[in-house]
């Protein structure tokens, strides 16, 4: 008798493994009825005997002497704790909640001496876990607010009859197709929190997690679906979670684990427990929180409430990191100041709140507790959205601090700065960085206590040379935090002033978590006529009077201001396509999404918005500081401009409001479903400007470096309509990009937190060349079934992956088909995202070599090779998640097939090439040799410029037309004649029928190319000459040529000085054999020819 499958039901793949790894993580499991006999009725939710007997053990002392609570002091406490009022909504009452289990409960008791006394009783003991009752239960069954009903959350853990985390435990796989069972269980969560359900129970859970065997997310009351986090642990390794899950559990405990359960159920778990098991990502998840000293230090630590986005819990990169800070802010210095260091945490992932969890973390720490916080930042804007986060995160040291709280802390002036730092007692003080340059010049500026710490936000940033150096100098034996979200770059200037890098969350880290959004990047590179001969007639006319030096030296200044990129000219064609792109790819899914445009200039920006308007398709507002004609500002000239003095007057002063007023309004607006669609911008917003719904950056400026790495940071904050970010780039920055990248890789390796060398690659794929990779991903999905006789049977199909069970040579059984489907769920992963890209991608539709047929076709398959997973996932009883690209990907599939139709640049050619249905004979003479004289363009240019990719058929066809056109010579008193020549010409060209090239290779036009090259090097006369045989086989070099170039693109495009020479070591063993090693190498040449200009257009 075969074993049996595990089986996927809820009970037994959820459910009791959670409870089974909370016991043996140290929680005391209580059966339902047992839980109801200490709660009383289904109406309450604490387990009030428990709170009594733990509060019986709490103690305070009274003039040297400790006692115990009274009956009466542990009335108090407990009458505190039940009185939860959801009068003010459930949020209020859970803060109110947090506060009396971060703070304790204060009691009035009675002495001996008559006298009475006020004593703070610790409801939780949050320094010893033993000091606190550790309770589990399933099914607890609690009555709705109104008494209509009852809900029944799947596990509920309870510390000292408290409870205070919630998990909803849920099988594997969904029947529902587009919903993971984890966001199922999100969803109940969330829907047992509203007023009409059993908000009483979230008053006064603190955490809440959803899990299904393989996966697990965890929230917080009122976190919104899409901010449940993922966990990566740092510290327990695999051993130790393997070692908690295979303990053997007390025979009392498995007891009252089946107690009410059948006999069967018993018996599948002491099989299952009878041989080791692996941990899972619900057991990863369950051990990283729930483990008691864990969860008593993430609960007391790692828990805000925040005035504007609710109630928060950290992400794992924030518990871990802040855990490094406070390690190394406790280490002391030779001189007696304290170590700091860096955090780098990517963009996008929470820093301000990290840097807010750090000064609670200071506070629960006794050897630092006494430490004052100075955070530094080099921006207004961020002073104060650093301020706000800090006051309402409770960082002041209570659970409430008001607006006057965070006035009082930030520095005004210089002097005030240096008043603070020599002699102020706050807890906190803001600054911006540049006050220390005028605080350090007075006396009293200077603090030699190494209970400070400098937390820098930013920290990439204005902290070097001589501002830096006076800081250091006021406070020398400070510690000194920064945190930034980009790389460090460069000679690593940043960690050299802050010290080393202490905790790293990357950005490709953040793209896995779904912290952020992947991103995506197009290169659009404007094409420009422009006429040398006059620029430099003007030129020479107007140094006349100079000399070769001085002439030069203008020339060399001249092409460094980069004055062509900011013509007229110039911006109005990029402004057309930037609003058709827009308009086209985002504005038109109507899901409210918004673009940036980053020039370089606020000449530029101006123009910019007056070109979006002209074209009526979108609309625009502007973002840039306030002109500036001090003498001595670096900006002078250009703000003297009178187009950016007139704009400024008539949009900003004329409507009454200053420069902060206006920002503020334009962002407030960007941030909303209605105008503006882009914001144009130089500087500003192009670093701490964080819109979820910012999708799109159009980039018209040189960046480079970490300025680079923030910009394109803008649009990967997460949003529900929103998969990528996209990067549109008209300036060629893809170079500075890679190198940007490179640079984040090498200090990636330096870290000490042992990060992947590669973390960042996979971030942005090449918007316009991940399309290419069609062809090549197609195919593969097509070979895992080779072996499918009648392609029109979809039952075939299924067999190929439906699961085949056979016995090892160690008895145990195994599905030998389970790599095939894991592969074939891979290679549909890949095409379809590769899909999903290409039909967001203009590029992929401009390319002639993808038919319209053959995208049809990739949609179809891609349609039915899902519904083929669904079914062999049903088949096989494996993990389903719908909730992950599919669904999307044929939504955007029908958005984009509905755009097409109206997509203007290329539907207006076609319908002005084709025309009305006309007769030719019915054309007079002029207009005959006219459209005549058209074609013959037409062909010229398409011969020249589109078949430059296919040297062969450039040059028979290029042959041909000028055949064609001897011969029209001939007919020219016979007008229509010549136009008949010309336009069957054009239809032969059009369907690119290239003599001497197979028609096998038709649905290959890279093949196509490939084989013309290898006719071009051994000549047409010896080709012809072939037989079949010698012919088939130069076919098949052509397809497997094609599938070299493919890969060499694919796996270098960072790098695309690599290309070559891969293709180079790919194609040369491959030829030699068959056509010599001096025609291999002219044939190798003529590909990588080819290659160069199809990536100069990709």
């Amino acid at each position: 008798m075969t074993t049996a499958a595990p089986n996927s039901k809820e009970q037994y793949a959820a459910h009791l493994p959670a409870l089974h790894l909370l016991c043996n993580l140290g929680w005391n499991f209580l059966t339902t009825a047992q839980a109801l006999a200490l709660r009383g009725s289904t109406r309450e939710v604490i387990l009030r005997s428990r709170l009594v007997e733990v509060l019986q053990t709490r103690r305070y002392e009274y003039k040297g002497q400790w006692y115990p609570l009274s009956s009466s002091g542990i009335e108090q406490v407990v009458r505190e704790l039940s009185a939860v009022s959801l009068a003010e909504g459930l949020l209020p009452a859970n803060e109110r909640l947090y506060g009396k289990l971060a703070l304790g409960i204060t009691v009035t008791e009675f002495m001996p001496d008559g006298k009475k006394h006020q004593p703070t009783i610790a409801v939780i003991d949050w320094a010893e876990p033993a000091g606190n009752r550790w309770d589990v239960t399933e099914e607890l069954e609690v009555l709705s607010a109104q008494g209509t009903h009852h809900r029944t959350p799947d596990v509920v853990c309870f510390v000292n009859g408290l409870p205070l985390v919630v998990i909803e435990a849920k099988r594997p796989e969904s029947t529902h197709a587009g919903k993971s069972m984890v966001a199922e269980g999100i969803s109940q969560h969330l829907r047992n929190q509203r007023p009409d359900e059993i908000p009483q129970l979230f008053g006064y859970a603190q955490l809440l997690m959803a899990v299904s065997q393989t996966e697990g997310r965890y929230g917080t009351t009122a976190t919104a679906a899409k901010f449940w986090a993922r966990w990566r642990e740092e510290e327990f390794d695999a051993a130790h979670l393997a070692a908690v899950k295979n303990v053997p559990l007390p025979p009392e405990v498995r007891s009252r684990l089946f107690e009410g359960k059948p006999a069967s159920f018993a018996a599948y778990f002491e099989s299952l427990w009878s041989h080791p098991m692996e941990p899972t990502d619900q057991d990863r998840l369950l051990c990283s929180l729930l483990t008691p000293a864990r969860l008593l230090e993430f609960l007391r630590s790692y828990v805000l409430f925040d005035r504007k986005v609710g109630k928060i819990v950290a992400r794992y990169q924030q518990f871990f990191g802040i855990r490094a800070l406070v390690a190394r802010i406790r280490q002391v210095r030779p001189d007696g100041g304290r170590e700091g260091g860096v955090v780098w945490h990517t963009t996008g992932s929470g820093k301000s709140f990290t840097m807010v969890f750090l000064t609670k973390a200071l506070l629960l720490v006794d050897a630092l507790a006494e430490c004052r916080v100075i955070a530094v930042t080099d921006r207004v804007d961020l002073e104060g959205q650093l301020s706000r986060n800090f006051i309402s995160g409770g960082a002041f040291g209570s659970a409430i601090a008001s607006q006057k709280d965070g006035e009082k802390s930030r520095a005004m002036t210089g002097r005030d700065l240096a008043k603070r730092i020599g002699s102020g007692t706050e807890r906190i003080t803001f600054t911006l960085v540049h006050k220390f340059n005028s605080a350090s010049k007075l006396p009293e500026c200077r603090n030699d206590s190494a209970n400070l710490i400098v937390l820098v936000d930013e920290g990439h940033r204005s902290h070097g040379g001589e501002t830096h150096e006076r800081m250091k100098k006021a406070l020398p034996r400070a510690a000194y935090i920064a945190f930034t979200g980009t790389p460090l770059l460069k000679d690593e200037k940043t960690s050299n002033k802050f010290g080393p890098i202490v905790h790293a969350y990357t950005m490709q880290r953040a793209v896995e978590d779904e912290t952020v959004a992947p991103l995506l990047y197009e290169e659009r590179v404007p094409e420009l006529t422009i006429n040398e001969e006059a620029v430099n007639r003007w030129f020479d006319k107007i140094t006349a009077g100079l000399s070769d030096a001085q002439r030069a030296d203008l020339k060399k200044k001249f092409a460094k201001k980069g004055a062509i990129y900011g013509a007229a000219g110039r911006i109005e064609l990029i402004a057309w396509d930037i609003a058709t792109h827009f308009s086209e790819n985002i504005k038109a899914l109507g899901l409210g999404l918004k673009g940036q445009v980053a020039t370089d200039s606020k000449l530029d920006a101006i123009r910019y918005k007056r070109a979006l308007d002209d074209t009526g398709l979108v609309t625009s507002a502007i973002v840039i500081s306030p002109p500036d004609t001090r003498e001595g500002n670096a900006e002078v000239d250009e703000d003297t401009l009178p187009e950016v003095q007139k704009w400024w007057k008539q949009t900003v002063l004329a409507n009454g409001l200053d420069a902060e007023t206006y920002e503020k309004q334009v962002v407030g607006d960007f941030g909303t479903d209605d105008a503006p669609d882009l914001l144009i911008v130089v500087d500003k917003l192009l670093t701490g400007f964080d819109e979820p719904r910012n999708t799109v950056l159009y980039i018209d400026k040189p960046l480079k470096g970490h300025n680079l790495i923030q910009a394109v940071a803008r649009v990967n904050r997460l949003h529900d309509d929103k998969r990528y970010g996209v990067l549109v780039d008209y300036r060629g920055i893809l170079k500075e990009l890679d190198t940007a990248i490179r640079a984040y890789q090498d200090l990636e390796t330096r870290t000490q937190g042992g990060f992947d060398v590669a973390d960042i690659e996979g971030l942005y794929r090449n918007f316009g060349t991940e399309y290419k990779r069609l062809p090549a991903l197609h195919d593969r999905l097509w070979s895992f079934f080779k072996g499918v006789v009648n392609k029109l049977d979809r039952e075939q199909f299924r067999q190929v992956l439906t699961p085949k069970f056979v016995t090892a040579a160690d008895g145990e059984e195994y599905d030998e088909r389970q790599k095939l489907r894991d592969d074939f769920y891979a290679a549909l992963t890949e095409f379809g995202l590769c899909l999903q890209t290409a039909l967001s991608s203009r590029s992929f539709f401009e390319d002639k070599s993808f038919s319209e047929p053959l995208i049809a076709r990739y949609k179809g398959d891609l349609r039915f090779f899902t519904e083929l997973r669904q079914t062999a996932r049903r088949d096989a009883m494996e993990t389903v998640d719908y909730s992950s690209y599919e669904e999307q990907i044929r939504r955007l599939v029908d958005k984009q097939v509905i755009g097409k139709e109206v997509r203007e640049p290329e539907g207006v050619y076609l319908v002005h090439q084709l025309g009305r249905a006309e007769d030719p004979e019915q054309w007079c003479e002029e207009k005959t040799r006219n459209e005549t004289d058209l074609i013959r363009t037409r062909l010229r240019k398409t011969i020249e410029q589109e078949l430059a990719e296919d040297p062969y058929a450039q040059k028979v066809f290029g042959e041909l037309l000028r055949q064609a056109i001897a011969e029209a010579e001939a007919m020219f008193d016979h007008p229509l004649k010549q136009y008949a020549l010309f336009k069957d010409f054009e239809d032969q060209l059009a369907a690119r029928k290239t003599p001497g090239v197979p028609s096998a290779l038709d649905e290959n036009p890279h093949a196509k190319a490939y084989f013309g090259a290898i006719r071009m090097v051994l000549g047409d006369q010896a080709c012809d000459a072939m037989d079949e045989a010698t012919q088939g086989k130069l076919i098949e070099h052509a397809v497997a040529i094609d599938g070299v170039v493919r890969d060499a693109v694919a796996e270098h495009s960072l790098n695309p000085q690599n290309i070559e020479a891969a293709i180079r070591k790919g194609l040369l063993p491959m030829l030699f054999g068959a056509l010599g090693l001096e025609s291999a190498r002219q044939v190798v040449e003529q590909v990588i020819q080819i290659t160069r200009i199809g990536l100069s257009r990709s």
